[in-house]
């Protein structure tokens, strides 16, 4: 219940952060939002998902399992399309830091409820764990994605912004 609630102020917070940097667009920034900020947004509806899907008065576990597996795979593809963008995208080049906080650990918590969904009916305490874990992943892990994209926005697009404005003046 708590990883749900946080999940959804920060999809909030999230949109009132790309509102306030909406103010000033850069060019060629829309290549560079489908790699990085939209991931995180569907990651932070993933993560209030689960815990939706987890909370509800289910008869057993048959069905939310086969739904956080579905979950699970769909993620996994997601994640290798959220790669190629990444790969793709010319207005910033990726460290280490943002290929593992956008690609590898966003895989791991969706390749761990893919795979966790065939060992329910022999590990099903287990298998709790393990999808309380991957929800942890993706909301931890879409938290620095968000609190980095504020801070790229803040830092680099608008001190280009502002040395823009400053050659602009002069001229």
């Amino acid at each position: 219940m708590i990883v749900g609630s946080a999940a959804g102020a920060l999809i909030g917070l999230q949109f009132v952060v790309m509102t306030l940097v909406a103010e000033r667009p850069l060019p060629r920034t829309a290549d560079a939002a489908d790699a990085f900020a939209t991931p995180t947004i569907h990651h932070f509806c993933a993560t209030l998902l689960l815990a939706v899907l987890l909370r509800a008065p289910w008869h057993g576990i048959g069905i939310p399992a086969a739904l956080w597996g579905l979950l699970g795979l769909i993620g996994v593809l997601y994640t290798a399309i959220v790669a190629r963008r990444m790969n793709s995208q010319t207005t910033y080049r990726p460290a280490f830091e943002d290929w593992l906080f956008h690609t590898l650990l966003p895989l791991a918590a969706y390749a761990l409820l893919a795979v966790s969904y065939f060992a329910v009916p022999t590990h099903t305490r287990e298998v709790l764990f393990g999808v309380g874990a991957a929800t942890l992943l993706l909301l931890f892990s879409s938290t620095h994605n968000a609190w980095d994209a504020v801070t790229y926005h803040i830092f680099v697009n608008m001190r280009d912004a502002k040395a823009q404005e400053n050659r602009e003046r002069e001229i």
